[in-house]
């Protein structure tokens, strides 16, 4: 039997959104006061900034915890990775980051973890001391802030990603916060039909979101519908929130119709929303598994609630059947990083559920969420077998990618 609920990992694409006007001029923030460069990914972002910051003479000091496709993108570019530790909790060691700045070093890498701050301003105040720039990977937190310090402003630059918390097809942006010119070329859009596809994807996402068995129906007849019209036409798929660097897509651009979609969209609402989903989850579920962070500091606009397990992939199976799309969040990491050296950061790859909170999702959605995850939690005492369960959708669902 399949399951009554739906709840997909990201927000999806309303009908009206499309009719919204495009008000030449609004922007949205971060990029309300930055000089911004568009991209397809923010990964591709980080390559172009690598290759024009000449990376690739030294080192690049970057987090033990970390996705894995942004350090391809550095590696590609030329740069040489050093990381600097990041414990269970998602914060910086700055005195192990600290202890490995020396001649070679280049620049300095935070990652902003689900939107909450990392510690900028001191990173910032280090890489000053050794004149290099402070690059800030806001692809995780975009709107949010660092009470009224919008994440992705203090650093030199900062890297951020539309289509985690915006329902739009596509979308890496680059801003330059400081004197320097970054003289980077316009980059052409994608295929017409690949924005189309992702956005009818998302459409459909939508229609059984809110319409149930018979939302569920309805896009499953349409995406076989489409599959095959994609297939007959030779349409190619530029896929998003895939696992690695691909070279191949570092010219394309955004499309237009992602910024006329986003700069419809209702900022303050959205992260509200979102605020208010974390606190329903934290609340409900803060005595199951203690919350990460113990609260929400002003201004974060949490991406998802990271929830800690004890057996992930037992809890993953669980709540997929239940129509809930959570996410074995950045279990994998990449091959230059020793993951002896770094235990804290493999416990928490090793731990951690991403929960949807997005906007899409209303109160009473959360609180069935919540209750879901707690019939679904695994028994807390190591070597308890857990019954396999055959899925609902699909089979795995992996981490979230720049």
């Amino acid at each position: 039997m399949s399951p009554s609920l739906y709840v997909p990992e990201c927000p999806t694409l309303f009908p009206r959104m499309l009719w919204h006007r495009d008000r030449p001029g609004r922007d949205f923030p971060p990029f309300d006061g930055g000089r911004t460069h568009w991209f397809y990914f923010a990964r591709n972002a980080v390559w172009h900034l690598a290759r024009r910051l000449r990376l690739d003479r030294g080192e690049v000091l970057v987090p033990s915890y970390h996705h894995g496709v942004e350090i391809e993108a550095l590696v590609h570019a030329g740069a040489q990775p050093v990381f600097y530790r990041v414990d269970q909790s998602w914060q910086v060691d700055l005195d192990d980051l600290e202890a490995k700045l020396g001649s070679r070093t280049r620049a300095i890498y935070l990652i902003h973890y689900a939107g909450f701050p990392g510690p900028a301003a001191a990173m910032k105040r280090l890489a000053e001391r050794h004149g290099v720039p402070l690059i800030e990977d806001c692809a995780l937190s975009l709107l949010s802030s660092d009470g009224s310090t919008p994440l992705g402003s203090v650093g030199d630059y900062g890297i951020f990603c539309l289509y985690k918390t915006l329902p739009v097809p596509n979308g890496g942006a680059l801003t330059v916060n400081g004197d320097d010119d970054l003289a980077l070329p316009a980059l052409p859009p994608p295929p017409p039909a690949s924005v189309f596809s992702h956005t009818a994807s998302a459409l459909l996402k939508n229609i059984e979101m809110r319409g149930g068995r018979f939302g569920r129906a309805a896009r499953s007849t349409m995406r076989r519908l489409g599959h095959r019209a994609v297939r007959a036409g030779g349409v190619e798929r530029v896929a998003t929130g895939t696992m690695h660097f691909a070279p191949e897509h570092l010219e394309l651009g955004i499309s237009p119709l992602t910024l006329r979609l986003a700069r419809g969209q209702d900022f303050i609402a959205i992260v509200e929303r979102r605020r208010r989903n974390y606190r329903i989850l934290r609340d409900a579920l803060g005595d199951l598994a203690p919350p990460l962070f113990e609260t929400l500091p002003p201004g974060v606009c949490p991406l998802f609630y990271p929830l800690e397990c004890n057996d992930k992939q037992a809890l993953l199976q669980r709540l997929w059947a239940h129509g809930i799309e959570a996410i074995d969040f950045w279990r994998d990491y990449h091959r230059a990083c020793s993951p002896a050296q770094f235990p804290d950061t493999m416990r928490a790859r090793q731990r951690i559920v991403e929960i949807p909170c997005h906007q899409d999702l209303d109160g009473a959605t959360m609180q069935r969420i919540a209750g879901l995850v707690r019939a679904a939690m695994p028994p807390t005492k190591s070597g308890v077998q857990v019954p396999d369960i055959a899925l609902q959708r699909r089979s795995r669902l992996t981490c979230r990618s720049s």
